[in-house]
Parts: structure tokens; sequence; C-alpha cells
């Protein structure tokens, strides 16, 4: 089907009209803005721009206007189309989430070429006027027609789930949380920030002085802040486990040790933190352009999960998804292929894992597998190979088949996909704040509004 085809001045007659519908989203006005050079702050959803106290992201004048620019070059008279004059009154504001419709209609055609068009903004629904006036233009003088025009796709940097996991967290009061050997400055600060964020309120287990070097180093304040000493690694992850025990912490967060030394404090035998399941460790992803955070598991407790232990990793993953807030997770069991083959064990755990949900013994989500990535997160690609699926192109979680893969598929989304991940260990009786020195401030908070969530919700304390 020819979708642009244009129309020369001797085709077009007085009375033709042409109208566009289009939605304005946050990404677009941050879209505008990148491009303009109008960093209003008026305009983001990000800030308050004019200090009511409410960000505002209202739409700049020059978008809405964009739209009658769209109806003249796309459609009437369409392509190689020149606007020379607009005479625009803009007659209220539009923000983000209003869906509009932009009309013109041709008033004159003059004599040296040119075509005078009124043009109008409504926003659909209540028909308020947003815009009104009058354009001219010059219109093609060769017939045109296009099959389709290709602009590169654009996707906004921009991490509105863990903001929306943020805004969720923090009416919560901060969490107790026992931080194991923040003797460097990444893992202090890391603290530090969810406790600046009102999310948590960090427990300092550690030497004293190497605490006080990291925090120097930072120029950062530990005044009010309760320090507990313990001058070795494994000292320092028992007592803060003990604290887990004894109720004064809720969440533990680690520091500058190796994750195995604090795990092996976590499944001590006497006073540990088991559960009866296996930990496991999951990523929830923040990737541009997703329409939902995407979560990935395991990608760093379990090397090579049998069937047993992933079936456990499936549970964690759908315990945690409920508690920030997806009411009925879909799980998507990777493997290289989307059909059962004998040779690949991976593909073979999966649709056991998929029966087993079928059969109740993996409650609280959708389970289906074996997915390849491609046929896991996109709808398309899903349908392209036939796959039926409430799961198919819409999973919430990816379940790896080993440490290997999952750890590729997560630094792919983040240092490809430009993703932002929360790293959470669970299974355990509190959940753990599993963070890498690698990461941004944005990841260290999420992470501590995660297990922050999590534990509030597996204690009956809000709806997970």
């Amino acid at each position: 089907m020819k979708i642009h085809e244009n129309r020369t001045f001797s085709q077009l007659k007085v009375g033709d009209n042409a109208q566009l519908t289009r939605l304005c989203t946050v990404d677009d006005l941050y879209a505008f803005a990148s491009a303009s050079g109008d960093h209003n702050p008026l305009h983001l959803a990000s800030y308050d721009g004019d200090g009511d106290g409410h960000p505002e992201a209202v739409a700049p004048a020059l978008w809405p206007a964009g739209l009658v620019g769209a109806v003249l070059g796309n459609i009437l008279p369409g392509a190689g189309t020149q606007t020379r004059r607009a005479n625009l009154t803009f007659h209220i504001s539009v923000v983000a989430g209003d869906e509009l419709t932009a009309f013109v209609s041709v008033t004159e055609k003059r004599e040296d070429g040119d075509l005078l068009c009124a043009a109008e903004v409504r926003r659909t629904g209540d028909n308020a006027l947003i815009l009104s006036g009058e354009v001219q233009v010059t219109p093609p003088t060769q017939h045109l027609e296009f099959d389709s025009i290709e602009v590169p796709g654009l996707v906004v940097q921009r991490h509105r789930h863990f903001d929306a996991l943020l805004v969720k967290a923090r009416p919560l009061d901060p969490m107790p949380t026992a931080v194991v050997a923040p003797e460097e400055p990444n893992s202090l600060g890391g603290a530090l920030l969810g406790y600046s964020n009102s999310i948590i309120t960090p427990i300092l287990v550690g030497d004293p002085d190497k605490i006080a070097a990291a925090a120097a180093e930072l120029g950062a304040d530990l005044s009010g802040i309760e320090i507990i000493e313990a001058r070795s690694h494994e000292i320092a992850a028992h007592r803060a486990v003990d604290l887990v025990v004894e109720g004064k912490a809720r969440t533990l967060m680690k520091g500058h040790l190796h994750t195995d030394v604090l795990l092996h404090a976590v499944l001590r035998r006497e006073k540990g933190l088991r559960t009866g399941r296996r930990l496991s460790h999951v990523f929830v992803m923040d990737v541009p352009g997703m329409s939902r955070p995407i979560m990935v598991t395991d990608a760093a407790v379990n090397i090579a999960p049998d069937l047993e232990t992933k079936a456990d990793i499936v549970q964690n993953a759908i315990h945690l998804a409920h508690s920030i807030g997806i009411e009925t997770p879909k799980v998507g069991v990777l493997s290289a292929v989307e059909t059962i083959n004998p040779h690949m064990p991976s593909s073979v755990d999966a649709a056991l894992l998929s029966k087993m949900a079928e059969r109740g013994q993996i409650k609280g989500g959708l389970v289906d597998g074996p997915l390849a990535m491609d046929n896991a997160v996109d709808l398309n690609a899903a349908r392209t190979k036939g796959i039926t699926s409430e799961v198919a192109g819409a999973a919430d979680i990816l379940v790896a088949p080993n440490i290997e893969a999952g750890n590729m598929v997560a630094k792919q989304l983040t240092y490809i996909s430009h993703a932002e991940a929360a790293g959470i260990v669970v299974g355990a009786a509190a959940p753990i704040i599993l963070t890498s020195r690698a990461d941004d401030d944005a990841s260290r908070l999420a992470s501590c509004a995660v297990a922050a969530l999590h534990s509030f919700a597996t204690r009956g304390k809000i709806n997970g």
C-alpha cells in the first residue's frame, strides 16, 4: 500500500483537508528537548519547572505546532512541501498523556503557486482547542509516491521504571540494613545514598578505621549512623546476620568483601537465614525503550543449576516480581531454541519447569519454555515463529540456563542497551543487596528500593 503520496498545486482545490492524531508522551518531550536544545524544566517530567511542588511535563508550544507540520509534510500537500509563513495562536497547554488531532484545510490557491491553509490542533476527547491559525506553504511541483519512509528509531535513555520503584519505596519507613564491610568509597557510598533518600537506615559492620577512611575520601559525615566493629570480613558477615536474626536489621547489603564470605554466614546452620529454598540472584533491569522492567536470573550465585534448583530460582523471582508490583509475572525460561531438543538439556529443563508451573509446583506466575531470547521479549519474533503463548513476546522474567548465560544477558542489556540494573539475592529470610563496584548511583539506589519493597511485601506490610 502506498502510504506517502503527495499532491501538486494543480491537484489541489480549496476545501481539501487532512488530519493526523498523535499521543504526547513523556519520552516525546525528552526527545524534543534533545533535538531542539530547549531544556526548560517545565517540559521535563523529572523536574518541577515552576516551583509549585509538582513536575509538570508541559509540552513546548512548538510540539503541537509540529503536528501541523506533520500533516503538511506527510499528507496534504505531502512530500516536498515547504512552509513559508505561520501565524499561530496557542490557546491552552498540552501535557504528557494528552492525545491531539491536527487539522489542515486549503483555504486559498494563490497566483504565485503557494497555498494558504487553515490549521487547528484539538485535544481528543473534549475537543478543546489547543492552537489555531494560518500557514502559507509552497506545495511540491512533482507528483511523488513512496512505499514507506524510514526514519531511525529513537530510544530515550530514561529509566522510568526505576523512578516508579523509588516513588513506591520512599513512603515506607527506612529499612534497617546491615551493611557488611563498607570499607571503601563505592560500597560505603551506596549505603549512604540509600540513607540520604530515606530508603534504608544503614548499620555499618566492619573495621571502623577503614570505614572512617572511606567516609573521609567521600567527604561524608557518619554522625548518627551506627558502626559495629568487626576486624575481619568473616566476623563482619556473621555479626550482620546476627542483626537480622535478632530483628535489628531487615536486610543485608554487601560491601567490600567476597560474596561467598557473606553467603556462608547467611547459610550457617545455627541461627542463619535459610528458608528451605536455594538462594538465587535476580537483576531487576530498566531497559530504555521497554514498556516494563525486565528481570534476569540467575547471573551471580548458582553456576550450573539442576532442575530442582531452577525451580527455586523461578519461584524466588516470581516472589520478587510480586513485591515490586507485577501481579502475575510472565516467566520465560531461556534456551537457544523454542522447541525441545533432547541433546540440549536447557530446552528439556525449560519444558519441565513450564509443566511444573502448570501442575502448581511453581506458583504465582505464568511460566513457559523453552523460549529463545528473541521470542521471549519480542512479540513479532514470537508470532513469526508461530508461538502461541501468554508469555512469549511479553516475558517479565528471563530465566537463564546457567550463570554464564545469565551474566552475558544482563551485561549486554547494561552495556549495549544502556539498562540500569538493581541486584538482589533472594531465597533467604531477608533480601541481600548485592551491588558491584561498576554500578552507578541509579543502580545502587534502585537496589535499595527493590530490597525494601521485597522486605515489606514478604512481611505483609504492603500488597505484593
